[in-house]
């Protein structure tokens, strides 16, 4: 009986052992390694192969990749960091669960004693069969085209990507972490020729394939690996890469030596790549997470989460049980940012100011409440598409479209009669600083229009979704810390730019478009509801009544 009783203690006692010998470890080799490599240059050391003798150059500059093939190791040095949990949390949580993002935090700590960070097999292992145990390759699918592709995009190293990447004639990427996670973003935002990667075992049961979250193919031995590589190199050479590129803390840098004419190590974090030099911009993209989820992240995203689910009730039934005189205040007491501008002075007693469409830009499903908000009056709205839960707890009336023309046109034209109106033309939310085409349909209905620029940020989650449950967007959005929220009035559309004055629809609404993307400062584009939807979730994004 005694045994069982001191067990634990044991356990515990040799974990924090284990625990402060690591971090001593740790130390030391930092302080070592920052010795050996304070007199290197900020940006790369080379390696060059001369007759199987490699000599190393303490000032190498870069090389002229124009025409050459290139071999880039993704994690270390295409990217700006290391590390692979995060992008394992990234298809755990968003092609997962909730529940199996805990199981891979609770993971962590054997992972990092495994070498998460020097990309150890055995890390790699662990990693692989936390997150892809039973997940469906189509679920894999949808996060390695409409998630991942932002976190890997935002980690890009600017001088790796900018000065040997993007010049190379052949450009070969390998990755330390399984081959589906990266290779649609690498192929069709940074064109790699070919991938290199661990490969999943699948598994069939009835008529659907599961990954069983363990590694096969050229993950099983050094072999296979180099096998690959040759395969993707599509040569048969000794000497078949004109450059590599490789991290300093990664195991695989010994498979490009002995097929690179040069290698250049990285070794230190350069400046991520501005937006505005991405190889294609970055328009849509889903999932729920609003940050790279990092360990010390993800730990902070979980004990806060049971605080931001009651934050968001309360600041749900504040929208829907207080006057607006007082919601306002409530909300900016419970942590919700919002300013508004712009806003015109009422009409004057006796005078009827009623069918103004109010054209607003959509970026969360509660962009209609927040304009209600500033306006400090109920003004109906017209979705295209809203879940029965967000209908029913409405504190506005919300009017669905058929996506019928004329019976749409008709349902507009009755509710102008009405009153006002608000009407978001996108049919659809964005995330990025982007305006996707307008409807013209709002223009040919009225004269009478005034633009409202609305803009949300968000820390935490987004409150917006292609492929997950949309009844969850308006719970998401304010269940961040501090849900922030723009709106600004700018004013009624002149009448030389509305039918009235002799413009046509389009002519409008594109003009409303432009107008909207100057105080925003947001671009604005000819892509639609149904690009949106046929990239992130693979259909038309219209949600069955």
């Amino acid at each position: 009986m005694v045994f069982p009783a001191i067990l634990p203690k044991v356990a515990v006692r040799l974990l924090f052992t284990f625990y402060r010998a690591a971090r001593k470890l740790r130390r030391h080799a930092f302080q070592l390694y920052n010795r050996r490599t304070a007199a290197k240059p900020p940006s790369f050391s080379v390696s060059q192969q001369q007759a199987g003798a490699a000599t190393f150059k303490t000032d190498a500059a870069i090389p002229d990749a124009a025409g050459r093939t290139v071999v880039c190791d993704v994690h270390g040095a295409l990217l700006r960091s290391s590390a692979l949990f995060p992008y394992f949390m990234v298809v755990a949580y968003e092609g997962g669960s909730l529940l199996r993002a805990m199981l891979l935090l609770c993971a962590f700590p054997l992972v990092w004693a495994l070498g998460e960070r020097s990309g150890g097999a055995g890390a790699v292992r662990v990693m692989a069969f936390v997150t892809f145990a039973g997940l469906r390759p189509r679920d894999m699918d949808l996060v390695g085209r409409a998630v991942l592709p932002k976190h890997y995009m935002e980690q890009l190293n600017a001088l790796v990507y900018g000065s040997l990447w993007l010049p190379a004639r052949r450009k070969v990427a390998v990755t330390g972490a399984p081959r589906v996670m990266s290779e649609w973003f690498l192929k069709e935002y940074l064109a790699a020729d070919a991938v290199v990667g661990l490969e999943l075992q699948l598994v069939t049961v009835g008529r659907c394939r599961y990954f069983t979250g363990l590694l096969s193919g050229p993950a099983t031995g050094p072999e296979l690996r180099h096998k690959a590589l040759m395969e993707a190199l599509g040569a048969e050479d000794d000497t078949v890469a004109d450059v590599g590129i490789i991290s300093n803390s990664n195991p695989l840098d010994h498979l490009f030596v002995p097929y690179c004419k040069e290698v250049y190590v990285v070794n230190t974090e350069n400046d991520k790549l501005p937006r505005v030099k991405y190889p294609k911009p970055l328009i849509f993209h889903d999932g729920r997470l609003a940050f790279l989820p990092t360990p010390a992240a993800m730990l902070a995203f979980f004990l806060f989460l049971p605080l931001g689910v009651i934050l968001s009730v309360i600041r749900i039934n504040i929208g829907i049980v207080l006057p607006y005189k007082v919601n306002f205040v409530a909300a900016a007491i419970f942590g919700v940012r919002f300013r508004a501008s712009g806003l015109r002075a009422p009409p004057a007693d006796g005078e009827q100011r009623r069918g103004v469409l109010y054209v607003c830009t959509h970026r969360t499903l509660v962009d209609p409440i927040m304009l209600t908000t500033a306006l400090q009056k109920p003004v109906p709205a017209l979705t295209y598409s809203l879940s029965r839960l967000s209908e029913l707890i409405a504190p506005i009336k919300t009017v669905r479209l058929t996506r019928d023309r004329a019976r749409d046109a008709d349902t507009m034209s009755r509710l102008l009669k009405q009153g006002d109106l608000a009407v978001c033309p996108e049919g659809t939310t964005c995330r990025e600083p982007y305006l996707l085409r307008f409807s013209p349909l709002f223009a040919e209905l009225a004269d009478d229009m005034e633009p409202v620029a609305l803009d949300a940020q968000v820390t935490m989650l987004y409150g917006t979704t292609a492929s997950g449950h949309k009844w969850l967007d308006p719970v998401a959005f304010f269940a961040n810390p501090v849900p922030s929220y723009r709106v600004e009035f700018l004013g009624t559309v002149p009448r030389e730019w509305t039918r009235a004055g002799g413009r046509t629809g389009v002519e409008v609404a594109n003009w409303v478009q432009r107008r909207l993307g100057e105080a925003l400062e947001f671009e604005c584009t000819e892509l639609t509801r149904r690009d949106k939807y046929m990239m992130l979730a693979g259909n038309d994004g219209v949600v069955a009544k």
